[in-house]
């Protein structure tokens, strides 16, 4: 195990309040959530049917692109036979409103969940406050050993801006839900491509706001999406916001790649320098890029880079992102050290992705505490 990670670790450990002292030692207030909203498919293809009742999964993406290569070098169409495993809410809001909820802490969601409200959110989450500003997205997760492929309808999130927030919410409601809030999580820009000029309105409100989150955590998503001039546009509004709260923006292994091409120019880097070139362009106070094997957290005082434990059979890959973000931003409320909140960060998706379940506080500390012995 190298040493950078051993000290991260033992920062964490030393940082984060041990399992009988919480969730009372924490700051387990309002946190705010938006603006999406996605009910999620989660599916398996199939390899070969052997009876009506039995058949054999296609395991891997790298296999079911395979037989797509097959099929367009073969000059042939081509079908799949998909079977869905299960429903469930999905989406930024949805996946750090459930982990938060289950912390004890309050989460207000402001996404698309329908008019009138959706029954998988009303019966999910209708104990929160919930305020639906349109209609969700529908996801189809597809679920192999090696990743996922997402099929995506947008929904109303996809032409959400300053303006319609304005028309769908209210600036002045807006700034009220997030008076003594601890954090704001926004997801996914990707999804919203106007998404910066939502940041741009939150600094031309933040100064009205008597007690604001400390932390605004971002998350991009797929940025493959978003065009050079969008890009060029986030990166500055990004920078704006941070001038008057401490943004994060955080990214997986791919997506730090494509960010830092589109800032930096397309070249031969490592994790940790793409992760570099990105704080470099877009100025936040941190920028987090999380992946299977590491993950890096550049701040002012420098990188670090956090080994993950390895997982060989997980039970769900499907917004272990998310999981991520919300350990990360678990951390941010407990005043941890950026290495120490990557561990955090880590800790909660690892317990994700080999349970397909929400980790309590305890599963979390938990996690830290035999993060070493899990190599």
């Amino acid at each position: 195990m190298d040493e950078e990670t051993r000290r991260a670790v033992a920062a964490a450990d030393e940082a984060l309040p041990d399992s009988d002292a919480l969730p009372d030692a924490l700051d387990t207030g309002r946190v705010v959530f938006g603006f999406d909203g996605y009910l999620d498919r989660v599916r398996e293809v199939v390899a070969d049917r052997i009876d009506p009742e039995s058949h054999e999964r296609l395991a891997t993406l790298e296999g079911f692109g395979d037989r797509i290569e097959r099929s367009v070098a073969a000059d042939s169409s081509l079908s799949f036979e998909w079977l869905q495993q299960g429903n469930r809410t999905g989406g930024h809001t949805s996946h750090l409103a459930r982990a938060f909820g289950g912390w004890s802490f309050d989460p207000v969601m402001v996404g698309m969940y329908g008019d009138p409200v959706h029954d998988a959110f009303e019966s999910e989450f209708g104990g929160y406050e919930l305020h639906s500003l349109g209609e969700p997205g529908v996801t189809d997760a597809v679920e192999f050993d090696d990743g996922k492929l997402m099929l995506t309808e947008i929904g109303d999130t996809m032409t959400l801006d300053w303006a319609e927030l304005d028309a769908a919410f209210g600036h002045d409601r807006l700034a009220e839900t997030l008076d003594g809030a601890s954090l704001l999580g926004t997801g996914y820009w990707s999804e919203t491509p106007d998404l910066p000029t939502v940041f741009d309105g939150l600094r031309s409100i933040w100064g009205d706001i008597d007690d604001p989150p400390e932390t605004v955590l971002v998350d991009p998503g797929d940025v493959r999406k978003l065009d050079a001039d969008r890009l060029r546009a986030g990166r500055e509004a990004l920078g704006r916001l941070d001038e008057v709260t401490d943004v994060v923006v955080t990214s997986n292994r791919a997506e730090t790649g494509v960010l830092a091409d589109a800032y930096a120019g397309e070249g031969e880097r490592s994790f940790a320098e793409d992760a570099e070139a990105v704080f470099e362009a877009l100025a936040p106070t941190w920028f987090v890029g999380h992946g299977v094997e590491r993950s890096v957290v550049v701040s002012p005082a420098g990188t670090d880079s956090v080994a993950v434990p390895a997982v060989s059979d997980p039970e769900l890959t499907t917004s272990s992102g998310d999981h991520f973000n919300a350990g990360l931003g678990l951390a941010r409320i407990a005043g941890l050290p950026p290495a120490a909140a990557v561990v955090v960060g880590n800790a909660v998706a690892g317990y994700f992705v080999r349970t397909a379940d929400q980790p309590s506080l305890a599963d979390v500390r938990a996690f830290v505490d035999d993060y070493l012995e899990k190599f």
